[in-house]
């Protein structure tokens, strides 16, 4: 469906784009921001795809796969960096939180786009340096980040941007980290099969 660097690991000198998912069935942030690790990204897009509550389920999701399949078909991203879903009191917002990350992580999966999620906590302290930053800080440091006047709106959006920078600025990391625990279990598993030969 895509040609072009998805799926290539970038250095750190390398541009890259990420589309960010703030994952949710009534609100579903998206962002999309270009740049290099630790540099001043650019703002490509923000905003929410809203799903009707009079649809069913099954028809919101679909809306939300149309949606995320045109923004990837539009801005051609290298990697899509979701919210790693957590245990919320409310299991009705849970449960939908869940399964738009689901549509999510199957859209960018299937398009062969990097995939990778990251937590809250995670996402909070790459983007204000403290763990606990509530919504409104994150959205200041967000726009200050970007050079923006204003956070993007509504929150989720600026959530999502939040994720695409935490991404851009901690993925390459992570990712040649997850490359090197794989390269050790084939490593440890092909010493195995030697010694059992």
């Amino acid at each position: 469906m895509f040609d072009g660097p998805h799926g290539v690991a970038h250095g750190e000198g390398d541009v890259m784009r990420v589309l960010g998912i703030d994952p949710g069935l009534t609100r579903c942030g998206v962002g999309v921001i270009e740049g290099t690790p630790g540099r001043t990204p650019t703002l490509l897009y923000a905003g929410v795809v809203r799903t009707p509550s009079d649809l069913s389920t099954g028809q919101r999701l679909a809306d939300l796969e149309r949606h995320l399949v045109q923004w990837l078909a539009e801005y051609r991203p290298d990697a899509l960096a979701v919210e790693r879903v957590f245990a919320r009191r409310d299991v009705s917002t849970i449960i939908g939180t869940a399964q738009a990350s689901g549509v999510a992580l199957l859209v960018g999966t299937r398009a062969g786009v990097h995939v990778a999620q990251h937590t809250p906590s995670e996402v909070k302290a790459a983007i204000s340096g403290s763990g606990r930053a509530d919504k409104a800080q994150v959205g200041h440091m967000v726009a200050r980040i970007l050079k923006l006047d204003a956070p993007p709106s509504p929150a989720d959006a600026a959530d999502a941007v939040a994720l695409a920078i935490c991404h851009l600025w901690r993925g390459p990391a992570q990712r040649r980290i997850e490359e090197a625990a794989i390269r050790r279990e084939l490593a440890v598993a092909a010493a195995r099969a030697r010694r059992r030969a």
